[in-house]
């Protein structure tokens, strides 16, 4: 049976014709399609969130990158109740740039800026220090993009995130999970790098019930 993973919408003001709109990038099109997964778009405008996610009955939750939090309120609280949601079914939660960052404040955490752009628009390793998802990676290190100005260190990661994925060069956080519940968090965007076999693996581990039961 295919999956039907919901995913969250950045939101865009669009001057010319002074009006919001949810927006998702193709990336994500093309790299649910490779994954065989059935994209649920889940709009920032919904008044019963609940009842909506009851109807489509997803099998997991995505939180996307762009923007940062505080930017459109609207989002802030669509992404919560979504959270909440999942968290009550054990729904699987894949938060990815923004949307890990979202979940660890969510956890208590905070996040950092980085004023520099050693984040910004470039690849780098990351060290695989968790072994049940280093068998998926085939490695204690995996190359992986990077988008962000925003940080997480350990000093300011959620109660319950453990990390499984390190930057060594400045000790952040790019990958963690909750010690109980199926929630993942990726600094990275794998959707930008849907080509690639090993992060179509890593989002399959994702949403394979086995690996949260092991």
């Amino acid at each position: 049976m295919v999956k039907k993973i919901g995913i969250s919408l950045r939101i865009e003001t669009i001057k010319m014709y002074d009006e919001k709109r949810d927006s998702l990038s193709h990336d994500w099109i093309d790299f649910f399609e490779k994954l065989n997964f059935l994209p649920i778009l889940i709009p920032n405008k919904l008044h019963d969130a609940k009842n909506f996610l009851n109807e489509i009955e997803i099998d997991g939750l995505i939180l996307s990158g762009g923007d940062n939090i505080g930017d459109d309120p609207e989002r802030d609280i669509t992404e919560k109740k979504l959270i909440d949601f999942a968290m009550s079914k054990k729904i699987p939660i894949l938060g990815v740039c923004r949307g890990m960052q979202v979940l660890n404040e969510y956890f208590g955490g905070k996040i950092i800026f980085n004023e520099s752009n050693d984040h910004v628009g470039t690849n780098h390793f990351v060290e695989i220090t968790n072994s049940k998802i280093s068998k998926f990676t085939n490695s204690l290190k995996l190359k992986v993009n990077s988008f962000h100005h925003n940080q997480i260190n350990i000093n300011i990661l959620g109660k319950k995130l453990s990390p499984f994925a390190i930057c060594k060069v400045d000790d952040t956080i790019e990958g963690f999970y909750h010690s109980d519940l199926p929630i993942v968090g990726v600094m990275w965007h794998p959707e930008r790098d849907n080509s690639n076999s090993t992060q179509i693996e890593l989002m399959k581990m994702i949403y394979c019930d086995e690996i949260w039961q092991s």
